[in-house]
């Protein structure tokens, strides 16, 4: 099973572990504002266990199809209190940029593009070790996998999934932070509603394939859409390829 562990690993964490090193290990306050996302993050999935919590134990764990319905009650819960905790990431960063430049005018802050970046890579990293780690979880004892008709790729199926959620998560940090600073409140609700639409879709089929297409094509699309808020372009994506731009959409970004 050793193999298995780290191919769904790399899999999952790869590409974001790539995004860290190159683009932001190299800058403390980066790392700084990294973690505090993650932080945000987990602050919102306990508040999110409290309430289920709670609920549970006011049906007092009926089994049956009241559960199913805690469920998807959870998952739609839980969402929704994700974003708004990213909201009141972003009005604490745009609180404390202000207050920054306040106090010393020829201070220069880091820009709101470069804050969205990071945060949102702090709710994917922190979403995505708890997604791999609940995952990982069914693997203890024997022949857990497939005894109840689950897919004998389910753990490979998961990986590819974790890392949809990590880089989507990098997106919609980008895109969210755009809508803010625009008060674009549209822009806000489309967040909101794909990242329903990825994290209760798994609830309605069972088929992992299905799950995994959607999942992507609405990657995609936000990846076009935060690289296109983000400044990017032909020029820009062709130094990044060519690896001639130091820090891509990162380098000498001025503040917004």
């Amino acid at each position: 099973t050793a193999p298995v562990f780290f191919g769904c690993a790399f899999i999952a964490f790869g590409p974001a572990l790539a995004l860290y090193l190159f683009t932001i290990a190299t800058d403390p306050l980066r790392v700084i504002f990294l973690i505090a996302g993650a932080f945000f993050w987990l602050v919102s999935l306990l508040l999110s266990s409290v309430f289920w919590f709670l609920v549970r134990v006011i049906t007092d764990n009926r089994d049956g199809p009241v559960q199913n319905y805690l469920l998807i009650f959870g998952v739609l819960l839980s969402v929704c209190i994700q974003e708004l905790f990213r909201l009141a990431y972003y009005r604490l960063l745009k609180k404390a940029s202000e207050g920054l430049k306040s106090i010393n005018p020829e201070e220069t802050a880091p820009s709101m593009r470069l804050l969205a970046y990071v945060s949102g890579l702090g709710f994917g990293i922190m979403s995505g070790v708890f997604s791999f780690v609940n995952t990982l979880s069914n693997a203890l004892g024997p022949g857990t996998v497939g005894i109840h008709g689950d897919s004998p790729q389910f753990f490979l199926n998961s990986a590819f999934m974790t890392l949809v959620i990590i880089m989507l998560h990098v997106f919609w940090g980008i895109v969210f932070f755009d809508g803010c600073e625009k008060n674009k409140w549209y822009i806000l609700l489309t967040v909101l509603l794909t990242h329903l639409l990825v994290s209760t879709q798994t609830l309605l089929s069972p088929h992992y394939e299905v799950n995994l297409v959607t999942a992507y094509i609405i990657m995609v699309l936000m990846g076009i859409w935060a690289f296109c808020v983000a400044g990017g372009s032909r020029r820009s994506l062709k130094l990044c390829l060519l690896c001639q731009d130091k820090d891509f959409l990162l380098y000498n970004q001025r503040s917004r």
